[in-house]
């Protein structure tokens, strides 16, 4: 529910805002604002697209915890794309999230929240014992009978 208010919303606050913000700035200074903020949004995705697979790789190689600079990597991926979009309040939030330390917050509040949310822990049992092969004894002259489905 929350979601589809949050769609219905965000198109309808960016038209109050180039209402008012283009009437104090001018349609120019709109238009271009619109256009070099699309343009950083391309740029920033670049750089992750080119740089990304490399980092992940080299984390992994190295043993380090891939999760946090993966996440870091989706939220600048999510404010390059915002970027991109055209409204004043879409490149605030981009920008916001180019900021390495509003990248760390939000991560810890949702790592917060996923903690609290899968809070179930598994119990396992460890029974600890020795254990050995046993063969099953031969006796000679005496095969196996046969199975009831080749009855003949």
């Amino acid at each position: 529910m929350w979601l589809l208010l949050v769609i219905l919303a965000v198109p309808l606050i960016e038209i109050g805002l180039f209402v008012q913000i283009g009437g104090w700035i001018g349609m120019w200074a709109t238009i271009g604002w619109v256009i070099l903020s699309a343009m950083l949004g391309m740029i920033v995705l670049r750089g992750v697209a080119s740089g990304g697979p490399v980092a992940i790789s080299r984390d992994m190689h190295e043993f380090r915890d891939p999760l946090s600079p993966l996440a870091h990597r989706v939220m600048v991926v999510l404010g390059g794309g915002l970027l991109i979009l055209p409204g004043f309040l879409t490149d605030a939030i981009g920008l916001l999230l180019l900021l390495p330390p509003v990248r760390q917050i939000i991560i810890t509040l949702i790592g917060r929240r996923l903690q609290k949310a899968g809070g179930t822990t598994v119990h396992t049992t460890i029974i600890e014992g020795e254990w050995h092969e046993v063969e099953p004894p031969d006796q000679p002259g005496r095969e196996r009978p046969p199975s009831e489905w080749t009855r003949h």
